[in-house]
Protein backbone atom coordinates (compact mmCIF):
# COMPACT_ATOMS: atom_id res chain seq x y z
CA UNK A 1 0.00 0.00 0.00
CA UNK A 2 2.64 2.40 1.10
CA UNK A 3 4.79 2.00 -1.83
CA UNK A 4 1.59 2.63 -4.10
CA UNK A 5 1.08 6.06 -2.65
CA UNK A 6 5.11 6.37 -3.59
CA UNK A 7 4.08 6.07 -7.10
CA UNK A 8 1.11 8.23 -7.17
CA UNK A 9 2.61 10.97 -5.10
CA UNK A 10 5.81 10.32 -7.75
CA UNK A 11 2.98 10.68 -10.61
CA UNK A 12 1.99 14.09 -9.15
CA UNK A 13 5.43 15.47 -8.57
CA UNK A 14 5.80 14.72 -12.60
CA UNK A 15 2.52 16.21 -13.86
CA UNK A 16 3.29 19.14 -11.74
CA UNK A 17 6.96 19.65 -12.77
CA UNK A 18 5.80 19.19 -16.38
CA UNK A 19 3.08 21.93 -16.03
CA UNK A 20 5.07 24.78 -16.60
CA UNK A 21 6.15 23.73 -19.86
CA UNK A 22 2.49 22.57 -20.97
CA UNK A 23 1.12 25.99 -19.65
CA UNK A 24 3.99 28.31 -21.41
CA UNK A 25 3.08 25.93 -24.63
CA UNK A 26 -0.73 27.15 -24.08
CA UNK A 27 0.07 30.23 -23.44
CA UNK A 28 2.10 31.39 -26.79
CA UNK A 29 -0.81 29.73 -28.50
CA UNK A 30 -3.39 32.24 -27.36
CA UNK A 31 -1.30 35.20 -27.67
CA UNK A 32 -0.57 33.86 -31.02
CA UNK A 33 -4.49 33.61 -31.57
CA UNK A 34 -5.10 37.36 -29.63
CA UNK A 35 -3.05 38.77 -32.00
CA UNK A 36 -4.94 37.49 -35.27
CA UNK A 37 -8.47 38.15 -34.22
CA UNK A 38 -7.49 41.68 -32.83
CA UNK A 39 -5.97 42.49 -36.30
CA UNK A 40 -8.89 40.98 -38.25
CA UNK A 41 -11.63 42.88 -36.13
CA UNK A 42 -10.72 46.53 -37.00
CA UNK A 43 -7.56 48.54 -38.64
CA UNK A 44 -7.16 50.62 -36.20
CA UNK A 45 -4.74 49.01 -34.34
CA UNK A 46 -2.38 46.12 -35.34
CA UNK A 47 -0.04 43.80 -33.49
CA UNK A 48 3.02 41.63 -34.72
CA UNK A 49 4.68 39.40 -33.03
CA UNK A 50 7.97 39.59 -33.99
CA UNK A 51 9.84 36.96 -31.78
CA UNK A 52 8.53 34.22 -29.11
CA UNK A 53 11.16 32.67 -27.33
CA UNK A 54 9.52 29.92 -24.68
CA UNK A 55 11.79 27.99 -22.05
CA UNK A 56 10.54 25.99 -19.33
CA UNK A 57 9.81 28.09 -16.49
CA UNK A 58 9.51 31.53 -18.36
CA UNK A 59 9.27 32.69 -21.68
CA UNK A 60 10.53 36.58 -23.44
CA UNK A 61 9.12 37.96 -26.34
CA UNK A 62 9.44 41.14 -28.66
CA UNK A 63 6.56 42.71 -30.61
CA UNK A 64 5.29 45.49 -31.97
CA UNK A 65 1.90 47.68 -32.14
CA UNK A 66 1.14 49.70 -34.74
CA UNK A 67 -1.83 52.59 -34.20
CA UNK A 68 -3.90 54.13 -37.59
CA UNK A 69 -4.72 57.54 -37.27
CA UNK A 70 -7.98 57.54 -39.81
CA UNK A 71 -7.94 61.29 -39.90
CA UNK A 72 -4.40 62.21 -40.85
CA UNK A 73 -3.59 58.92 -42.61
CA UNK A 74 -0.61 58.54 -40.16
CA UNK A 75 0.60 55.49 -38.34
CA UNK A 76 3.72 54.86 -35.04
CA UNK A 77 5.17 51.99 -34.35
CA UNK A 78 5.56 51.11 -31.06
CA UNK A 79 7.97 48.50 -30.79
CA UNK A 80 7.72 46.27 -26.48
CA UNK A 81 8.99 43.48 -25.01
CA UNK A 82 7.55 41.11 -22.78
CA UNK A 83 9.06 38.53 -19.51
CA UNK A 84 6.51 35.83 -19.30
CA UNK A 85 6.33 33.48 -16.07
CA UNK A 86 4.90 30.27 -16.75
CA UNK A 87 3.40 28.69 -13.48
CA UNK A 88 1.41 25.73 -12.66
CA UNK A 89 -2.30 26.94 -14.23
CA UNK A 90 -1.28 29.83 -15.92
CA UNK A 91 1.09 32.52 -17.08
CA UNK A 92 2.37 36.13 -16.44
CA UNK A 93 2.86 38.34 -18.70
CA UNK A 94 5.01 42.14 -18.11
CA UNK A 95 5.32 44.36 -20.96
CA UNK A 96 7.59 47.36 -21.23
CA UNK A 97 8.18 49.39 -24.32
CA UNK A 98 11.64 49.06 -26.32
CA UNK A 99 11.80 52.99 -26.06
CA UNK A 100 10.67 53.76 -22.66
CA UNK A 101 7.44 54.94 -21.13
CA UNK A 102 8.39 58.54 -22.23
CA UNK A 103 10.73 60.38 -24.34
CA UNK A 104 14.10 60.20 -23.90
CA UNK A 105 15.13 63.01 -21.28
CA UNK A 106 11.28 63.63 -19.97
CA UNK A 107 10.97 63.06 -16.89
CA UNK A 108 6.73 62.32 -17.02
CA UNK A 109 6.18 59.82 -14.47
CA UNK A 110 7.14 59.54 -10.65
CA UNK A 111 7.56 55.71 -10.97
CA UNK A 112 7.70 53.27 -14.05
CA UNK A 113 4.09 51.83 -15.36
CA UNK A 114 3.87 48.48 -15.17
CA UNK A 115 1.11 46.75 -17.53
CA UNK A 116 1.06 42.80 -16.87
CA UNK A 117 -1.32 40.26 -18.47
CA UNK A 118 -2.29 37.18 -16.25
CA UNK A 119 -3.84 34.21 -17.56
CA UNK A 120 -5.37 30.78 -16.80
CA UNK A 121 -5.76 27.63 -18.59
CA UNK A 122 -9.15 27.54 -18.14
CA UNK A 123 -9.78 30.50 -20.13
CA UNK A 124 -9.80 33.47 -18.03
CA UNK A 125 -6.95 36.61 -18.50
CA UNK A 126 -6.80 39.87 -16.56
CA UNK A 127 -4.96 42.76 -18.35
CA UNK A 128 -4.00 45.33 -15.74
CA UNK A 129 -2.12 48.65 -15.95
CA UNK A 130 -0.74 50.55 -12.77
CA UNK A 131 0.11 53.87 -13.87
CA UNK A 132 1.99 56.27 -11.46
CA UNK A 133 1.45 59.80 -11.00
CA UNK A 134 1.73 61.45 -14.63
CA UNK A 135 3.29 65.21 -14.89
CA UNK A 136 3.59 66.19 -18.94
CA UNK A 137 4.07 69.98 -19.13
CA UNK A 138 4.69 71.45 -23.15
CA UNK A 139 6.73 75.14 -22.99
CA UNK A 140 6.29 75.70 -26.24
CA UNK A 141 2.18 75.96 -26.17
CA UNK A 142 1.73 76.22 -22.26
CA UNK A 143 -0.38 73.14 -22.03
CA UNK A 144 0.64 70.57 -18.94
CA UNK A 145 -1.13 67.61 -17.85
CA UNK A 146 -1.19 66.20 -14.17
CA UNK A 147 -3.06 63.28 -12.80
CA UNK A 148 -2.94 61.32 -9.63
CA UNK A 149 -1.63 57.22 -9.91
CA UNK A 150 -4.74 55.38 -11.64
CA UNK A 151 -5.67 51.59 -12.33
CA UNK A 152 -7.12 50.24 -15.15
CA UNK A 153 -7.91 46.55 -15.50
CA UNK A 154 -10.11 44.28 -17.55
CA UNK A 155 -10.90 40.69 -17.13
CA UNK A 156 -11.98 38.03 -19.83
CA UNK A 157 -13.51 35.00 -19.12
CA UNK A 158 -15.38 32.55 -20.86
CA UNK A 159 -13.25 31.90 -23.39
CA UNK A 160 -13.64 35.69 -24.49
CA UNK A 161 -17.17 35.32 -24.39
CA UNK A 162 -17.42 37.39 -20.65
CA UNK A 163 -15.39 40.88 -19.48
CA UNK A 164 -15.18 43.05 -16.61
CA UNK A 165 -13.78 46.24 -16.47
CA UNK A 166 -12.68 48.76 -14.24
CA UNK A 167 -10.69 52.31 -14.17
CA UNK A 168 -10.06 54.50 -11.20
CA UNK A 169 -8.48 57.36 -11.41
CA UNK A 170 -8.67 59.91 -8.72
CA UNK A 171 -7.39 63.32 -10.16
CA UNK A 172 -7.02 64.40 -13.34
CA UNK A 173 -5.78 67.88 -14.67
CA UNK A 174 -5.30 69.50 -17.88
CA UNK A 175 -4.22 72.95 -18.32
CA UNK A 176 -3.10 75.99 -20.86
CA UNK A 177 -3.48 79.29 -20.97
CA UNK A 178 -6.86 79.69 -22.46
CA UNK A 179 -8.74 77.12 -19.84
CA UNK A 180 -7.90 75.09 -17.12
CA UNK A 181 -10.00 71.40 -16.26
CA UNK A 182 -9.58 69.52 -12.82
CA UNK A 183 -11.55 66.09 -12.51
CA UNK A 184 -11.95 64.38 -9.43
CA UNK A 185 -12.92 60.64 -8.77
CA UNK A 186 -13.07 59.32 -11.75
CA UNK A 187 -14.22 55.49 -11.52
CA UNK A 188 -16.08 53.33 -14.30
CA UNK A 189 -17.44 49.70 -14.13
CA UNK A 190 -18.66 47.92 -17.40
CA UNK A 191 -19.43 43.65 -17.75
CA UNK A 192 -20.15 42.61 -20.99
CA UNK A 193 -21.50 39.50 -22.21
CA UNK A 194 -21.23 38.21 -26.20
CA UNK A 195 -24.25 38.06 -27.68
CA UNK A 196 -24.07 37.16 -31.38
CA UNK A 197 -21.23 38.54 -33.76
CA UNK A 198 -20.33 42.36 -32.80
CA UNK A 199 -23.12 42.43 -30.41
CA UNK A 200 -22.81 42.32 -26.85
CA UNK A 201 -24.90 42.92 -23.63
CA UNK A 202 -24.17 44.04 -20.75
CA UNK A 203 -24.10 47.21 -18.64
CA UNK A 204 -21.77 50.43 -17.57
CA UNK A 205 -21.84 52.76 -14.51
CA UNK A 206 -19.62 55.75 -14.63
CA UNK A 207 -19.12 58.33 -12.24
CA UNK A 208 -16.71 61.57 -11.57
CA UNK A 209 -16.73 63.43 -8.17
CA UNK A 210 -16.28 66.88 -9.79
CA UNK A 211 -15.26 68.27 -12.86
CA UNK A 212 -13.95 71.81 -12.64
CA UNK A 213 -12.98 74.85 -15.41
CA UNK A 214 -11.29 78.26 -14.95
CA UNK A 215 -10.74 80.51 -17.28
CA UNK A 216 -9.25 84.35 -17.33
CA UNK A 217 -12.27 84.84 -19.34
CA UNK A 218 -14.96 83.29 -17.70
CA UNK A 219 -16.25 82.91 -14.03
CA UNK A 220 -15.38 79.41 -12.36
CA UNK A 221 -17.73 76.32 -13.62
CA UNK A 222 -18.16 73.29 -11.38
CA UNK A 223 -19.95 70.67 -12.24
CA UNK A 224 -20.69 68.11 -9.03
CA UNK A 225 -22.06 64.49 -8.72
CA UNK A 226 -21.85 63.45 -12.63
CA UNK A 227 -23.19 59.93 -13.22
CA UNK A 228 -23.81 57.81 -16.29
CA UNK A 229 -25.93 54.44 -16.35
CA UNK A 230 -25.96 52.09 -19.62
CA UNK A 231 -27.44 48.98 -19.94
CA UNK A 232 -27.71 46.60 -23.03
CA UNK A 233 -30.33 43.45 -22.67
CA UNK A 234 -31.49 40.95 -24.81
CA UNK A 235 -35.12 39.33 -24.99
CA UNK A 236 -37.17 36.92 -27.05
CA UNK A 237 -34.68 34.66 -26.78
CA UNK A 238 -31.52 36.91 -27.86
CA UNK A 239 -33.51 37.59 -31.06
CA UNK A 240 -34.05 41.60 -29.76
CA UNK A 241 -31.94 44.35 -28.25
CA UNK A 242 -32.63 47.27 -25.55
CA UNK A 243 -30.48 49.71 -24.75
CA UNK A 244 -30.60 52.42 -22.34
CA UNK A 245 -28.35 55.60 -21.50
CA UNK A 246 -28.75 57.81 -18.65
CA UNK A 247 -26.38 60.75 -17.69
CA UNK A 248 -26.84 62.96 -14.90
CA UNK A 249 -25.25 66.01 -13.07
CA UNK A 250 -26.47 66.68 -9.29
CA UNK A 251 -25.56 70.15 -9.37
CA UNK A 252 -23.53 73.00 -11.51
CA UNK A 253 -22.09 76.02 -9.26
CA UNK A 254 -21.48 78.84 -11.16
CA UNK A 255 -21.15 82.28 -10.31
CA UNK A 256 -22.09 81.96 -6.52
CA UNK A 257 -25.41 80.06 -7.64
CA UNK A 258 -26.11 76.36 -7.22
CA UNK A 259 -28.38 74.65 -10.29
CA UNK A 260 -29.52 71.16 -10.82
CA UNK A 261 -30.11 68.43 -11.19
CA UNK A 262 -29.65 67.74 -14.27
CA UNK A 263 -30.45 64.37 -16.73
CA UNK A 264 -30.57 63.23 -20.43
CA UNK A 265 -32.03 59.72 -21.22
CA UNK A 266 -31.42 58.11 -23.98
CA UNK A 267 -33.34 54.80 -25.26
CA UNK A 268 -32.69 52.08 -28.03
CA UNK A 269 -35.63 49.54 -28.00
CA UNK A 270 -36.71 46.20 -29.96
CA UNK A 271 -33.73 46.29 -32.43
CA UNK A 272 -33.94 42.84 -34.07
CA UNK A 273 -30.36 41.32 -32.96
CA UNK A 274 -29.41 39.69 -36.50
CA UNK A 275 -29.92 42.75 -38.29
CA UNK A 276 -28.40 45.05 -36.11
CA UNK A 277 -25.06 42.58 -36.04
CA UNK A 278 -25.08 42.51 -39.69
CA UNK A 279 -24.81 46.53 -39.81
CA UNK A 280 -22.20 47.00 -37.43
CA UNK A 281 -20.28 44.25 -39.61
CA UNK A 282 -20.71 45.90 -42.91
CA UNK A 283 -20.34 49.15 -41.45
CA UNK A 284 -17.36 48.09 -39.82
CA UNK A 285 -15.65 46.11 -42.93
CA UNK A 286 -16.80 49.43 -45.62
CA UNK A 287 -14.59 51.83 -42.91
CA UNK A 288 -11.62 49.22 -43.04
CA UNK A 289 -11.91 49.29 -47.51
CA UNK A 290 -12.25 53.37 -46.88
CA UNK A 291 -8.81 53.41 -45.06
CA UNK A 292 -6.90 51.04 -46.75
CA UNK A 293 -3.43 52.13 -48.19
CA UNK A 294 -4.51 50.93 -51.60
CA UNK A 295 -8.84 52.21 -51.41
CA UNK A 296 -8.36 53.33 -55.64
CA UNK A 297 -8.61 51.24 -58.25
CA UNK A 298 -11.76 49.33 -59.92
CA UNK A 299 -11.63 46.39 -57.79
CA UNK A 300 -11.11 48.35 -54.55
CA UNK A 301 -14.29 49.99 -55.61
CA UNK A 302 -15.99 47.15 -56.88
CA UNK A 303 -15.17 45.85 -52.99
CA UNK A 304 -16.66 48.79 -51.59
CA UNK A 305 -19.40 49.15 -53.15
CA UNK A 306 -20.69 45.97 -52.58
CA UNK A 307 -20.03 46.60 -48.47
CA UNK A 308 -22.24 49.79 -49.03
CA UNK A 309 -24.65 47.33 -50.77
CA UNK A 310 -24.41 44.80 -47.45
CA UNK A 311 -25.28 48.34 -45.29
CA UNK A 312 -27.85 49.15 -47.24
CA UNK A 313 -29.29 45.67 -46.44
CA UNK A 314 -28.67 45.89 -43.14
CA UNK A 315 -30.30 49.21 -42.49
CA UNK A 316 -33.77 47.79 -44.80
CA UNK A 317 -33.65 44.78 -42.36
CA UNK A 318 -33.07 46.43 -39.37
CA UNK A 319 -36.29 48.99 -39.60
CA UNK A 320 -38.48 46.18 -41.70
CA UNK A 321 -38.10 44.54 -38.18
CA UNK A 322 -38.98 47.35 -36.09
CA UNK A 323 -37.23 49.74 -33.74
CA UNK A 324 -37.64 52.81 -31.52
CA UNK A 325 -34.89 55.11 -30.75
CA UNK A 326 -34.04 58.84 -29.02
CA UNK A 327 -33.86 60.90 -26.25
CA UNK A 328 -36.39 60.31 -23.36
CA UNK A 329 -36.31 62.82 -21.37
CA UNK A 330 -34.25 66.05 -21.37
CA UNK A 331 -34.10 68.53 -18.32
CA UNK A 332 -31.83 71.35 -17.48
CA UNK A 333 -32.32 73.49 -14.49
CA UNK A 334 -30.78 76.78 -15.74
CA UNK A 335 -30.70 80.41 -13.68
CA UNK A 336 -33.84 81.11 -15.62
CA UNK A 337 -35.94 77.71 -15.25
CA UNK A 338 -36.12 74.31 -16.67
CA UNK A 339 -35.41 73.54 -20.20
CA UNK A 340 -37.10 69.88 -21.10
CA UNK A 341 -37.49 68.12 -24.01
CA UNK A 342 -37.75 64.80 -26.15
CA UNK A 343 -37.32 63.11 -29.48
CA UNK A 344 -38.04 59.55 -30.64
CA UNK A 345 -38.14 57.76 -33.97
CA UNK A 346 -40.10 54.46 -34.42
CA UNK A 347 -40.69 52.30 -36.94
CA UNK A 348 -42.79 49.48 -37.26
CA UNK A 349 -42.53 45.86 -37.71
CA UNK A 350 -43.34 45.01 -41.32
CA UNK A 351 -44.71 41.47 -42.74
CA UNK A 352 -42.93 39.56 -45.37
CA UNK A 353 -44.99 41.24 -47.94
CA UNK A 354 -44.87 44.87 -46.62
CA UNK A 355 -40.90 44.56 -46.29
CA UNK A 356 -41.08 43.26 -49.90
CA UNK A 357 -42.90 46.08 -51.05
CA UNK A 358 -41.07 49.02 -48.55
CA UNK A 359 -38.90 51.32 -51.07
CA UNK A 360 -37.84 53.65 -48.50
CA UNK A 361 -36.85 53.26 -45.03
CA UNK A 362 -38.17 56.90 -44.49
CA UNK A 363 -41.87 55.82 -45.44
CA UNK A 364 -43.12 54.49 -42.27
CA UNK A 365 -41.02 56.32 -39.83
CA UNK A 366 -42.93 58.40 -37.08
CA UNK A 367 -42.05 60.39 -34.32
CA UNK A 368 -42.41 62.94 -32.07
CA UNK A 369 -40.22 65.96 -30.29
CA UNK A 370 -40.70 68.68 -27.86
CA UNK A 371 -38.34 71.43 -26.66
CA UNK A 372 -39.32 73.95 -23.77
CA UNK A 373 -37.06 76.82 -22.94
CA UNK A 374 -38.07 79.80 -20.53
CA UNK A 375 -37.89 82.40 -22.70
CA UNK A 376 -35.62 85.09 -20.66
CA UNK A 377 -32.74 82.79 -21.92
CA UNK A 378 -33.15 84.03 -25.53
CA UNK A 379 -33.59 87.73 -24.52
CA UNK A 380 -30.82 88.20 -21.97
CA UNK A 381 -28.09 85.36 -22.97
CA UNK A 382 -26.86 86.68 -26.26
CA UNK A 383 -25.33 82.65 -26.44
CA UNK A 384 -28.38 81.54 -26.63
CA UNK A 385 -30.27 83.65 -28.43
CA UNK A 386 -27.50 83.37 -31.16
CA UNK A 387 -28.40 78.95 -31.19
CA UNK A 388 -32.38 79.47 -30.89
CA UNK A 389 -33.02 82.62 -33.01
CA UNK A 390 -33.01 80.76 -36.16
CA UNK A 391 -35.89 78.66 -35.03
CA UNK A 392 -37.64 81.26 -33.64
CA UNK A 393 -37.08 83.75 -36.90
CA UNK A 394 -38.66 80.37 -38.95
CA UNK A 395 -41.89 79.72 -36.32
CA UNK A 396 -40.00 76.44 -35.10
CA UNK A 397 -40.39 78.14 -31.46
CA UNK A 398 -42.94 79.58 -30.41
CA UNK A 399 -43.98 81.73 -27.37
CA UNK A 400 -46.28 80.17 -24.56
CA UNK A 401 -46.58 82.50 -21.87
CA UNK A 402 -43.27 83.24 -20.80
CA UNK A 403 -41.75 80.28 -22.52
CA UNK A 404 -40.82 79.20 -26.32
CA UNK A 405 -41.68 75.38 -27.12
CA UNK A 406 -41.48 73.84 -29.63
CA UNK A 407 -43.37 70.44 -30.42
CA UNK A 408 -43.10 68.53 -33.72
CA UNK A 409 -44.80 65.37 -35.58
CA UNK A 410 -43.44 62.93 -38.14
CA UNK A 411 -45.54 60.71 -39.99
CA UNK A 412 -45.43 60.09 -43.73
CA UNK A 413 -42.51 61.56 -44.71
CA UNK A 414 -43.65 64.84 -43.32
CA UNK A 415 -42.83 66.73 -40.51
CA UNK A 416 -45.31 69.45 -38.24
CA UNK A 417 -43.82 71.57 -36.55
CA UNK A 418 -46.25 73.78 -34.22
CA UNK A 419 -48.78 73.49 -37.11
CA UNK A 420 -46.11 73.82 -40.11
CA UNK A 421 -45.81 71.10 -42.47
CA UNK A 422 -42.42 70.57 -43.87
CA UNK A 423 -41.49 67.58 -46.01
CA UNK A 424 -38.78 65.53 -46.13
CA UNK A 425 -36.71 64.38 -49.23
CA UNK A 426 -36.11 61.08 -49.59
CA UNK A 427 -32.86 60.13 -48.36
CA UNK A 428 -33.00 56.75 -46.67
Amino acid sequence: MKAKWIIAGAGVLVVAGAMPWVVGYVTEQQWQQVNHELNQSQPFLQMQTEDYRRGFLSSNLNGAITVFNPETGDTRRIEYRADVTHGITGSFMDFVPVDGWAPEGADWFQERPRLTLETRLWGVAILELEAPAIAINNPDSGESLRTSGGVARIEISDTGSQAEALIVWPQLSLSSPEMSVRVNGFRVEQSMAHLEGDVWTGSMEASIDSVALTSPEMSPLTIEGVFAHSSTEAKRDGQRLDSKMTIEAEKVLFEDEVYGPHKLAFALENLDVTSWNMLASSMTELQSLTLAPTSSGPEMFEQQMAAMGQVNTAMRDLAAAGFSVGFSELTLDTPEGEVTGHAVIRHPELTADEKAGMLLVMQQLTGDMSLSVPSVLVDDYPAVRLQLAPLVKQGLLVPDGDRLVLAAKLNDMMVEVNGQKIPLPPLL
